[in-house]
């Protein structure tokens, strides 16, 4: 079909949040440069800036409406050369509010309606008719329907999202509100989406999700992450495989076995405990207590001895008594576990927790959440350390400014973990190299 414009609108993605917004932004942009449309790298020179917000504490939140001011405040923005979305969870949670508050946009695109982002923007400059997508015999769109969702700026390392949505309703959390009921998304679309992004050069493939541990439990034949990680270590042997975002239950044997038997599954879970005092999980709607978690975390080293663990933990959950927070000072102190994330209790409208008694002071929380953190930095400095002497093999992704080459051990997860430094190679290589020495969270090769 021809359009009736000499030259095709270019789109701007600014993104928020986490790497599942990544992922969505990315796979927006491959829809619509499929759709004729051009990628533009600076908002400025953009015909259309799409905002990809993050909503899911009110930090988030006020960043994202920063970020939407700002760019509202361009001078082609402000001219109306120049058409702002706002997409994403902000949409998803707050509605037709944001669009009785934030007239400066012309449009706004919940999670629900990013499939549609071709039709929405070809309704802001209607000159343009977006080109309709090639159909392989089969009808579908094929394997150029994925994005090459790659981590910034590297090209080697990308994320696959497995599942949407999450229905466990935690006390604190806003994600089924923002994302809806959870759903798994196909072995074959998984695999179809893994096969492109291998073909396009990617050497290491991080399968995300709310809730990776649950997926296949939705399908009429029921399956598992165990399963699907076996499938696709098994068909792509020469790729670096990890998963990230997996509850405690969904810790299986199978799944444990699973990586026990492919040297290119990363031995690496990050699961996110919250707390370990079981009156504080059980207000936040959460299974286990401390010990649970110290059982679940000795039976994963006996079954996967080189396992990597990387938790999450809330300080200042309302009505956390200074015994509560003893006992998860203790807990982190005698887990031992390589990287932990702490955050101070958002109260976030709408939540359950939002609603309870004891809410804690601001300040309180942020002088728990910062005692947490520098016991953890101060644990997981010495687990680090103890990785000198061995022998790791690192995918190379880059050089620093100075020409310093720097890669990612199996130990350590894309953008949360830190880096290793080595002294050989070129970016896309997988070397060996024995580890020299650590600082806090970076690892130096030999």
């Amino acid at each position: 079909m021809a359009n009736t414009t000499t030259h095709a609108p270019s789109v701007a993605f600014v993104t928020l949040g986490c790497a599942k917004n990544e992922v969505d932004s990315q796979e927006m942009s491959a829809k619509l440069v499929r759709a004729g449309y051009l990628l533009a790298d600076d908002p400025e020179q953009a015909d259309v800036i799409i905002i990809n917000t993050c909503s899911f504490i009110q930090a988030a939140t006020e960043e994202s409406i920063d970020t939407f001011f700002e760019l509202a405040g361009l001078d082609r923005v402000a001219a109306g050369e120049s058409k702002i979305v706002m997409a994403g969870c902000l949409p998803a949670r707050y509605g037709a509010d944001l669009e009785e508050e934030l007239t400066e946009a012309q449009a706004f695109v919940p999670c629900s309606r990013e499939d549609d982002i071709v039709q929405i923007v070809a309704g802001l400059i209607p000159d343009f008719v977006p080109e309709a997508p090639v159909l392989t015999e089969e009808g579908t769109i094929g394997a150029n329907e994925y994005a090459l969702t790659t981590v910034g700026d590297n090209p080697w390392t990308a994320y696959v999202k497995i599942s949407d949505g999450c229905d466990r309703m935690c006390a604190y959390c806003t994600i089924p509100f923002i994302r809806g009921h959870y759903h798994s998304f196909t072995l074959e679309e998984i695999e179809r989406d893994v096969d492109y992004k291998v073909a396009s050069g990617v050497r290491e493939i991080t399968l995300i999700a709310q809730d990776t541990g649950r997926w296949g439990q939705d399908f009429a034949e029921r399956s598992s992450l165990a399963r699907l990680m076996d499938h696709l270590a098994t068909q792509f042997p020469e790729i670096w495989f990890r998963v990230m975002y997996i509850q405690p239950e969904g810790v299986t044997d199978e799944l444990l076995q699973v990586m026990r038997a492919h040297e290119n599954i990363c031995s690496y879970l990050d699961i996110p405990f919250q707390h370990a005092a079981k009156r504080v999980l059980r207000a936040m709607n959460r299974r286990g207590c401390g010990d649970d978690f110290r059982n679940l975390i000795s039976h994963i080293r006996d079954e996967v001895p080189d396992v990597t663990l990387r938790t999450t933990l809330i300080a200042g959950f309302p009505g956390e008594t200074e015994e509560e927070f003893e006992e998860l000072l203790d807990f982190v102190s005698e887990a031992e576990l390589d990287y932990v994330g702490v955050f101070p209790y958002s109260r976030e409208d709408g939540t359950r927790a939002a609603e309870l008694e004891g809410q804690i002071d601001e300040e309180t929380k942020q002088e728990r959440a910062q005692a947490v953190r520098d016991l953890a930095d101060s644990v997981s400095a010495g687990v680090i350390a103890a990785r000198t002497g061995k022998t790791m093999p690192v995918l190379i992704i880059g050089t620093e400014e100075d020409g310093q080459l720097y890669g990612r051990a199996k130990c350590q997860a894309p953008d949360v973990d830190g880096v290793t430094f080595v002294y050989r190679g070129a970016p896309g290589e997988i070397i060996n190299t024995e580890i020299a020495g650590t600082l806090m969270y970076e690892m130096e090769g030999d």
